[in-house]
């Protein structure tokens, strides 16, 4: 039990709770507590001494390359913001599994001593709500050393496993100002039609877990004319809600958690913040569960469409690099495509546009890590079609994937393939396209 202190935002002292040396958390995208978050980078050198900070996937401009001359920042992505931080070598990535978050952040160098949460406020039994974002930040509640609540009368109320009480928060302040809305990419001609292709996958009644973007929210919107489609992911947007409205997203046909969009985050506007807001159908709830592999493997027809920034011949993902800088992450894509595989009727996908303005995503070899190996990849869709690679031999799948790569760039790609002994060494030259 804590002992929560309501103290004035203008007035809040860090250096009462943050020691040199601790790690400071708090929540990603629309769930960072800003003004709290404000406060510690202006007061820190009150603080006496280093410290660090660990960032989800960031939309504001509170940490800047200048406030490492205290703060030592660290990722598990290079997401949003984090791309000026990461551009200017001050970020530190820290490549986990998202199933891995909860053991990173309560135990071993990065655990987590300062915890700092935007809620919605109390209700009238005296229970606040995480608001947007649970996830990873749920045991931390119990496991770091503070707890300083930011409690934002702007922020949705939202439903999930646990219910905080003051005696939950060390100190608390409150704030009214609107949470913070995802940034927007509008989607062109190459995101509809790789929407077209996911889209002829998904049977009505699948149950769908998506990545971020624009990307996502198109092929949601192509999924318009199914029935009783269900939502189980990790981070949630405006397309859940608009098909939620519509009837299309009803979660009827799962075993577990029936008729409830179960969720770990929100990234999106205030039209999923206001949708979710006192509502019973959208709950969210924490990596464990969001991103458990058995939990992901009981569901039927378990859809995970994640993206990536290059495939190479044989399927493997770089998810995080794109010349030379990082941009994404590891993050949840193979804790969801290993259960999608392990699902009846799962389809495991990757999609991503065939090319980039420097040439095409579907490489000979990539130019960065290893994000998911060939082996947890099951079909890449592109504009240019779906490659099933479930099954298939290193040079059968070079043979698909060369079908959805731009025509452009295929001649160079066969050529190439005959070269690519990191993946293909073994394959007999004439089973390799000419």
């Amino acid at each position: 039990m804590r002992d929560a202190l309501e103290l004035d935002a203008a007035q809040f002292e860090f250096a009462r709770y943050v020691r040199p040396g601790d790690t400071v958390c708090w929540g990603q995208g629309g769930a960072e507590p800003c003004t709290l978050t404000e406060a510690l980078t202006a007061q820190r050198h009150s603080i006496g001494g280093r410290f660090r900070v660990f960032v989800g996937a960031s939309w504001s401009s509170t940490l800047q390359p200048q406030h490492a001359d205290v703060i030592d920042m660290s990722a598990y992505c290079g997401s949003g913001t984090n791309r000026q931080l990461a551009a200017a070598g001050v970020l530190d990535i820290v490549p986990a599994h998202y199933s891995a978050f909860e053991r990173t952040l309560t135990s071993g160098p990065f655990k987590v001593d300062v915890l700092l949460l935007q809620v919605a406020p109390a209700d009238a039994d005296g229970h606040y709500s995480l608001s947007i974002a649970h996830e990873y930040l749920l045991p931390l509640i119990d496991s770091a050393r503070v707890v300083i609540a930011e409690v934002n009368h702007a922020a949705p109320w939202t439903y999930g496993e646990r219910a905080l009480r003051k005696v939950d928060f060390d100190a608390l302040i409150h704030t009214d100002r609107a949470p913070l809305d995802a940034p927007r990419a509008m989607p062109g001609e190459i995101e509809a039609r790789i929407a077209q292709h996911v889209a002829a996958l998904v049977e009505d009644g699948a149950t769908l877990q998506l990545g971020l973007g624009a990307l996502p929210e198109t092929i949601l919107a192509h999924l318009a004319d199914r029935r009783d489609l269900g939502i189980h992911s990790g981070t949630i947007g405006d397309a859940v809600a608009s098909l939620m409205a519509r009837g299309v997203i009803t979660n009827a046909k799962k075993r577990n958690d029936r008729g409830v969009t179960v969720a770990g985050t929100m990234m999106g506007s205030r039209k999923i913040y206001g949708f979710a807001h006192r509502n019973s159908a959208v709950q969210f709830r924490s990596t464990a569960y969001t991103h458990d592999i058995d939990v992901l493997a009981a569901i039927d027809r378990f859809a995970a469409i994640n993206s990536a920034i290059e495939v190479d011949l044989t399927g493997q993902v770089n998810a995080e690099v794109a010349n030379g800088q990082y941009l994404g992450s590891v993050g949840g894509a193979v804790d969801f495509l290993r259960g999608a595989a392990r699902s009846r009727g799962g389809l495991p996908i990757v999609a991503l546009p065939a090319r980039s303005r420097y040439g095409s995503r579907i490489v000979a070899r990539l130019s960065g890590p290893v994000s998911t190996p060939r082996s947890d990849v099951g079909l890449v869709v592109t504009e240019y079609g779906v490659a099933d690679l479930r099954g298939l031999s290193l040079a059968q799948r070079v043979r698909r994937m060369l079908d959805i790569a731009p025509p452009e760039a295929r001649d160079a790609l066969a050529a190439a393939s005959h070269d690519c002994a990191h993946g293909l060494r073994g394959v007999p030259r004439e089973a390799l396209p000419s």
